[in-house]
């Protein structure tokens, strides 16, 4: 068994943390919420439990690079890995027993989400999307690239890694193939809240700005790769 963890990076979701934290801690994982910028910070009512770490970023800085604040503390306590699970409460920390049987030490495990009917039609067309571009930077046909919950191997914090927002979890799957790296699926559940409910950080337009120039600096740096110039 490998020793892996659970990293919550959160902004600004006041209402859904502390439900998301405890379901965390339920798994008898380790816990570390990094509160990236919060306003009003992040405040856990919560006894105190060894087993739960609170790190706190100060402005905000991107999920990618509360992502890595995470995985950093993950590998200072000893880990091999680390899972990341969104603090919106779309995902549910007990799916982590779905990556049982994976190789979390080597591979980035991508939780797969099972899209219901209440799911916008712009998250799926964005799924396909994605899928698409990583298929032509990588060669690997992935079902959800843009799936928040995951398992990292602590190595990708060796990795060049540009990116430090939404786009962070773009670079690192194509960054880790390129290293030699493998990327495994497992199915998950997700929750949609209804449209009214849902508090979301993404910026339809400079964030999906900057996917689409790290896709395209991507790909003609893929096609460099290819013919051998690195």
């Amino acid at each position: 068994m490998y020793k892996t963890c659970i990293v919550i990076p959160v902004y600004n979701n006041p209402t859904t943390i502390e439900d998301v934290v405890y379901a965390a801690l339920k798994t008898k994982s380790t816990v570390i919420v990094v509160d990236d910028g919060s306003e009003p910070s992040v405040m856990l009512n919560i006894d105190e439990d060894e087993a739960l770490y609170l790190v706190r970023h100060t402005p905000n800085k991107g999920k990618g690079e509360a992502i890595l604040t995470g995985g950093n503390k993950a590998k200072e306590l000893g880990f091999d890995s680390f899972f990341v699970v969104d603090g919106d409460g779309q995902h549910f920390p007990h799916e982590i027993t779905n990556f049982i049987g994976k190789d979390l030490e080597k591979c980035i495990v991508i939780g797969c989400r099972r899209f219901a009917e209440n799911v916008p039609g712009s998250s799926k067309f964005g799924r396909k999307f994605s899928n698409f571009w990583i298929w032509t930077e990588t060669g690997l046909h992935l079902d959800d690239t843009q799936s928040g919950f995951r398992s990292y191997p602590v190595t990708v914090l060796d990795l060049p890694i540009e990116k430090r927002r939404y786009d962070f979890e773009i670079e690192v799957l194509v960054r880790h193939v390129w290293n030699g790296g493998c990327i495994e699926e497992v199915e998950i559940e997700v929750y949609y809240p209804k449209p009214e409910e849902r508090i979301s950080h993404f910026n339809a337009l400079t964030d999906n700005v900057r996917l689409t120039k790290l896709h395209s600096r991507l790909f003609f740096k893929n096609m460099l790769r290819l013919i051998g110039i690195k």
